[in-house]
């Protein structure tokens, strides 16, 4: 793992708002960085190298393949992370919390905008 996964696993692993997130979770043919199975949610790290060569259209047909398993793609830049992994992880919890059935424990007072579910991060 990079460091931003380093720093952001040791605050998705405390189970925020009751949502448990893998770490390193293979998916098909693809490992994914974290993945919320509640909320069908993948949050990939994304480094400068994911701008190089023919990695953006890798990431593309990634995407593409979870989006046809149901599982919904959100991509963080690893500069974000380091940046202010708390928020990051708060933008990852907001947006997953959204993607939940309304069922799920973790989903009342749900809710909020797309940039809030982002916690202002691009992405």
């Amino acid at each position: 793992m990079s460091l931003p996964e380093v720093l952001l696993w040791k605050l998705l692993k405390t189970q925020p708002d009751g949502l448990k997130f893998r770490r390193q979770h293979p998916s098909g043919e693809y490992v994914l960085d974290f993945f919320c199975a509640d909320a069908r949610l993948a949050t990939e790290i994304d480094g400068q190298s994911h701008d190089c060569g023919d990695r953006p259209e890798r990431d593309q047909r990634r995407d593409a393949w979870l989006k046809s398993q149901g599982i919904e793609t959100l991509r963080i830049p690893a500069s974000d992370v380091l940046e202010d992994c708390a928020a990051v992880a708060d933008g990852i919890v907001q947006y997953a919390r959204a993607r939940l059935p309304l069922h799920h424990p973790a989903s009342a007072g749900r809710s909020p905008s797309p940039r809030q579910a982002r916690g202002g991060f691009s992405g």
